[in-house]
This record gives C-alpha cells, structure tokens and sequence, in this order.
C-alpha cells in the first residue's frame, strides 16, 4: 500500500505511470521479518508497527478519506513547479482551476516548494493542466529542470522590474497632482488613464479567476472598486485605491518569500553535477542519473549530492546546514554522511546509499510538503469562512447601494461610493491570511532550529501540551548501547554461548543486538546461520542452530524459575542501571541457562537539561520502557523523571491512551515499536535518527537529535498560537472600524483600500515576527 500519494519524494521525476497505487516516485516503507527480530527498544523484544497515515489531508479528515477513495482510480501523476505565486491564497486559485478540468482526481499546490502535484486518469491531460495553469495567470515547469538557461539576477530584475507598475503608477500620480492646479483637465485625465492602464492586468486577471472558478477573488473586488470610483468621477481615489492594493500585493508577496527562503535555502543544497568513478575514470554525472552503489569523488568546499557511505579512510564534514552545529565532524570509512553536507578537509570517495528522491534533504522536503498540507483547526475554520463571507459580503454592499436610493430617495452618488467603500473594506484578505502567514513563519522558525513539525494542526497541538512521555533507548539515551557484561553459565565457554546468541540476533536492527553482533565479529568469532528465527513480542528473540533451540529473554519473561545466583547476578547488574538478558537452551519445558549478557547505553548530554527546561513550562514528564524496573530507576534518578517499567507495545499504548483521557500528551521516541503509541498521542515525535516508521508516524521531528529543542517547540506554538490571535484581532478590528465610518461617510475608498491593505501588511509584517523567535528557556 502506498502511504503517500500526494507528496511525491522525488523532485526530478514528472511523470510515472503508477496504476492503481497512485504513488509518483514515493517512499513506500515495509517492516521486513528480519527488523521483526529487533524487538522491544530497551528489552531485546520484537515488535512492529505499520503506518497507513495519510500525508495528504487537505482541510478535514472527511477530505483525506475522499481523497484517499478517489486516488484510486488514477492512473498517472505529475509535478510541476509554477512560477508567479505570491502568496498561499494564490495556491487555492490554482487547485480550484486545475480541479474543475474533467478527469483530474486530485489536485494539491505545495507552496512552500512552489510545486503542484496532480493526479489523473489520462496522460493526454497534462497539456491541458498547463494551459489552465496559464489561463489562471500562473506558468508551470518541469519540476527539476536546470536553471541553466535562466538569465542571470541583477538589481533590474531582482528590485526594479517587479516593482516597475508600482513604480510608473506613483510616477504618473505624482505628475497628476502637480499639474492639477494649472491644467485640471490634463491632471483629471491622467489620474484617469494611469488607473485604466494599471488597472487592465489586475482586471484582466480577475476575469482569467473567474472563469477558473474563483469569481470572488480581491481582484474582482478591486477592479469593480475602482471603475466605480472613475465612474462617479473620483479619478484621485480610484488611482490611489489601484497603487495602494499595488503595493499590498508586493508587501504580501514579500513576506511570502521570506517565509519560503529558508525551504529555497535547503534545495538548494544539492549540486546538480558530480564526479563519478567509473572504472577508474573520473566522469562528470548529472546528480539525478546517480542511483545506490555509485561510488562518486568529492573535492573540499563542495557539497555531498545524495547520501553515501564514506569510502575513504577519514574526513571532516561540515554539517551545519543540516544540523545547525557548526563545529565540523569526523567521520571514518563505512559511516553515513548525508547529502547536503560539505567536505572540509580532503578529497573524498563515497558509495551512494539513497536513491532518487529519497535522500536526508528530499526527506526533510517531504516533511515539510506534509506540513503544509495539515491545516490548523483555526485555519480550516477561517478557510471555510471566507468561502461564504465574500459573497455575503458582496450582497450586503449591493443592498447597501439600492436600498437607501430607492427606498428613502437617497442620491445614488452617495451610497453607490459607501458601497464600494464597504466592498473593499469587506475583502477577507487580512483575515485569510492572518493564520497561514503566522503558521508559515512558526514552522519556518522550527525547520531553522532543527525542529520539523508537520503542519498547523500539530503546531497548534503541541501549544496544548501537558505531559510529554518519552521512550528511552534512542530517546533519552545516545541508543548506542555497549555491551558491558559477559557471563558465560553451566560450564559453556564464553565465546561460545556469545556465538549461538549472536546467530540468532543477527540481521537485527535492535540497538542491543546490533551492539552484541558487532562485539562479535571483533572479536573474532565465526557466527553462524540460524533457522526459524522468531520475535517474542515483549520479551525477546528464539531461533535454531545447529538444531538446538536458543532463546534470548529478558529475566522477568523467563516462565521458569531462574537459579538463586542467576537472579542475584541479574539483580546486581540491573542495580548499576544495566540492560541484562538471559541466554537459555533448550524447549520451554527444559530449559538451561547457559549464559548473561549486560549492555549500557549512556543519557543524551541534554537529556537533564531538557527535562528542567519542560518543567520550567509546566509539562509533566513521563519515562515508558521495556526495560528493567532496576536499570529504569536509575536511569530516571539521574535525570529527574517518573518512569513505568517492563512496559511492552501493546502496554505503552495503553498507558498513553490513559494519559490522554486526563491531559494532553505529546510522545517522544525513534524506533519501530514506538510507531503506535506515537500515533495514540495527541502529538507524536520523532527523533531524527530514528526508523523510517517513527519519522513517518510522528506530527513533527528533532532532526539534530537535540532533546533542548522539544521546550522550544513548545514555547513557539504558544507563541505562534498567540500570534494568530493578535492578527485576527488586528484584521476583524480595522475592518470593524471602517466599517462603521465608510458606512457613515467620514472615510473613503482610498481609506479602505488602506485599511485592506494595511490590515494585511500588520498581520503580514506580526507574523515575521515569528521568524526571529527567541524562545524564553534560553
């Protein structure tokens, strides 16, 4: 099954057949048996989850199921990047055009990455889809395409041509006003022509919006606003009312932009080019051909194209831009180093490991075209208010203009201006945007901090947080448990009861497993293959070799009596806060104990600090575990933090949906079997080393791993939370305001035009506010 089907995780491939699965390109993520065997984080115990979230919510869960439902029946899907967008509503003006096209299942604009996905029935349609994009006045292109042949950016075309309407409209106005007093005639008809020639592409685009199917977009608004000032002769106000809505959109347009830079910023990232190794030769490759097993040749100074294996003894890298931490870091042949990071030191070779579309940044990419794609309460809500306030709006204003003439003898003049006065006061654009812009420029602050969170509704939850629960192994601790303590029993050789438990934990994606397999082959010991390996969900692993049964068990799950010094030992190591396991042989009847073993993993450096931190905010904290009660005690001691103990899956998601019956809970965990508990809390989240499924499980993720940034996510969904409420309370209160004068006559069109365009330009401008968050834990 196809977990996405919207949010495609290539940015190189257009088009794909994909049948009935409906998923371009897209990662699709399976728990094998092996991973099976990993088991529980803390306990050697197995354990799975599979997700079948959807990423594609549009504005209710009703719509993810329609969607869901109707892709399907699609056949291909296609990305574009379009050109000309300027802001989140210009997005809806695109679905909404490209959705009425007959055949198109689903349509979806990714603003923050400029991209629109479509999905279709007929390959035939594509053309189509680009005209109306066109028609709509937007451009589409190939999603990758180089911009080679793009002219280069230069003040002209970066300041001066975008704003060379507002520039030659305030020019003309500005000779208009002069010339008034000598030539009125002259003045009045240049205000006239310099409002007709500007206003010709807004009015022209407002038709080009309402064939499209948004006929109550504010150009609309503002080209019946304006024609009507000329016709009732105020040529000064219609010119002013066209610069001032000018001059909205370009303020507008900007804030827009800073909000999507740091999303542009992490794009661009990946080179387009590299060298390849080729039989020894060194050729120049174009990134998109490199596929897994490649090995590739990097210069210092140049950035990593996808994520490799280092084949090269050692290195330093700079991974600042994905990590935030600017000190390089050493990393020695076989590790992982990934894509975006930049080689500091030396010439190195790496073996590619990620496909296509599937590297660290395209993930975070991903992440980030979720997020938006999961709206907040609030903004659903102000989404589906604006669909009937416009035109409810509209019918007030024309009552307003026919009602007072025609049934109290009123001069037409008079209320025919008010009425216009009202339909651009009216206008929702302040309020529409007013959550959009404050949730852009709270996810943007994240995204810079580390902090992934995918979408309002998961910015708005976290605000809500009472008591945060976090799973241990990977979480609290660094995940990279040592193997501390071996004790071979019932006169077996060490190496030799470490070589039957290692057979059966090999292929494990555990961390204890993997510790205890890697500790073997250093060692030098032969391991050898094991049969009809199983998990024992919650307590451990069981497998065959040699066609004897081993099992590897946690010490509370062993169903028979353990001898008096075995249980002392355990006691003894669990007491020191170590992760202990019994290796046994034979069937479940007659069971012999032939040997401990012992791991410690160590705490995160600011797991402590992290915890204070979340107090300080007033959040409870929880610690849920497999582990030994012992060995969880001491852990939590060190770190200030209530824990419950030997705790399978199945028990922590239990345990999390109590804790969400009295409080609103976020979990905090990074492997597999955390997925469901995850995705029983109101808000989960995923460390960013964690497993595939927990990331793509979780409402937001630590991608620099760093437990300080959980209070901070807090801290800024309260203080984005607040924002919205400052700029609704901004836009409703100057519509309020002018409202109520325009109505009575004291202010005018250019007034209103004012109050629209200022009322977006406050909300706009509080909402960057955001994006210099300095979080008060700090």
């Amino acid at each position: 099954m196809c977990t996405k089907h919207t949010a495609c995780r290539s940015s190189k491939v257009n088009v794909q057949s994909v049948g009935h699965s409906n998923c371009s390109n897209s990662k699709i993520t399976s728990i094998s048996a092996e991973s099976d065997l990993a088991g529980n984080s803390e306990g050697g115990c197995g354990g799975g989850a599979s997700k079948g979230d959807s990423c594609c919510s549009s504005d209710s869960g009703e719509e993810d199921s329609l969607v869901s439902s109707q892709a399907a029946v699609a056949t291909f899907t296609q990305s574009w990047k379009v050109s000309g967008m300027d802001c989140p509503s210009c997005a809806k003006k695109i679905e909404t055009a490209i959705n009425k096209i007959s055949g198109v299942i689903h349509t979806k604009v990714l603003f923050a990455t400029e991209k629109l996905v479509v999905q279709f029935n007929d390959q035939a349609l594509s053309e189509i889809i680009e005209q109306t994009a066109i028609k709509t006045g937007f451009t589409l292109s190939a999603v990758g395409a180089s911009p080679s042949n793009q002219a280069p950016e230069t003040f002209w075309s970066t300041h001066i041509q975008p704003n060379i309407q507002i520039i030659a409209i305030a020019f003309s106005m500005l000779i208009a006003a002069v010339i008034k007093g000598p030539l009125p005639i002259i003045s009045e008809g240049l205000f006239t022509l310099t409002c007709l020639l500007g206003l010709y592409p807004v009015a022209k685009k407002a038709v080009q919006l309402a064939r499209s199917g948004t006929p109550f977009a504010i150009e609309t608004l503002m080209s019946v606003a304006a024609l009507g000032a000329l016709y009732l002769g105020e040529t000064v106000e219609a010119a002013m009312v066209l610069l001032l809505f000018l001059i909205g959109e370009r303020l507008e347009a900007f804030a827009s932009s800073r909000a999507r830079s740091g999303v542009q910023a992490l794009m661009a990232l990946v080179p387009e080019n590299t060298i390849k190794i080729v039989n020894g030769e060194r050729i120049e490759t174009a990134v998109s051909e490199l596929v897994p097993g490649d090995v590739i040749e990097v210069a210092p100074g140049s950035r990593l194209p996808a994520d490799g294996a280092l084949v090269t003894a050692s290195a330093s890298f700079d991974e600042s831009a994905l990590t935030g931490e600017s000190v390089p870091v050493e990393h020695m042949e076989g590790n992982s180093v990934m894509a975006g990071a930049v080689v500091v030191d030396q010439v190195v070779r790496l073996t590619i490991t990620s496909k296509q579309g599937e590297n660290a940044i395209d993930r975070i990419l991903h992440l980030i075209e979720e997020a938006e794609s999961r709206k907040a309460p609030l903004e659903r809500f102000l989404d589906k208010f604006s669909r009937w306030y416009t035109p409810l709006m509209m019918f007030v204003a024309v009552l307003v203009i026919t009602i007072p003439p025609t049934l109290f003898a009123q001069p037409w003049e008079t209320w025919v201006y008010r009425g216009l006065a009202l339909l651009l006061i009216a206008c929702p654009c302040a309020l529409v945007i007013s959550t959009p812009a404050a949730i852009t420029s709270g996810l943007a602050a994240a995204a810079r901090r580390g902090a992934l969170i995918k979408g309002g509704a998961a910015l708005e939850q976290l605000g809500k947080i009472e008591t945060i629960a976090f799973d241990k192994t990977g979480t609290l601790t660094q995940g990279k448990p040592q193997v501390t303590d071996v004790h071979a029993l019932s006169n077996w050789e060490e190496a030799a009861m470490l070589q039957v438990v290692a057979a059966i934990e090999m292929g494990s994606t555990h961390p204890l497993a993997h510790s205890l397999v890697k500790k073997v082959e250093a060692d030098g010991i032969v391991i050898p293959e094991a049969e009809d390996k199983k998990a024992l969900i919650g307590s451990g692993v069981e497998g065959y070799v040699g066609g004897v049964k081993y099992s590897v068990i946690a010490p509370s799950k062993v169903e028979s009596d353990l001898p008096d010094e075995v249980t002392y030992l355990v006691g003894q190591l669990e007491g020191e806060g170590k992760t202990v396991v019994v290796a046994l042989e034979g069937e479940a009847s007659s069971t012999n104990t032939i040997g401990l073993i012992a791991w410690q993993d160590t705490l995160r450096k600011d797991a402590k600090e992290a915890i204070d931190k979340l107090t300080a905010l007033g959040i409870d904290s929880i610690m849920l575990t497999g582990d030994n009660p012992r060995s969880a005690a001491a852990i939590s001691k060190k770190i200030g933090i209530q824990f419950k103990a030997s705790l399978l899956p199945s028990d922590k998601v239990n345990y999390v949906e109590a804790l969400s019956e009295q409080s609103h809970v976020a979990m905090v965990g990074d492997g597999i079997n955390d997925a469901p508990a995850m995705k029983t809390a109101n808000v989960g989240i995923a460390m960013g080393g964690g497993t595939d499924v927990a990331l793509e499980t979780a409402d937001s993720a630590l991608t620099h791993n760093r437990l300080t940034e959980l209070p901070v996510m807090i801290e800024l969904s309260r203080a984005t939370m607040n924002n919205i409420r400052q700029n609704v309370a901004l836009a409703l209160g100057l519509k309020g305001v002018f409202l109520v004068t325009s109505l009575f006559g004291i202010t005018g069109l250019w007034v209103a035009v004012l109050a629209d365009s200022g009322a977006t330009a406050l909300v706009t401008l509080n909402a960057l506010r955001l994006l210099r968050f300095k979080p008060k834990s700090e």
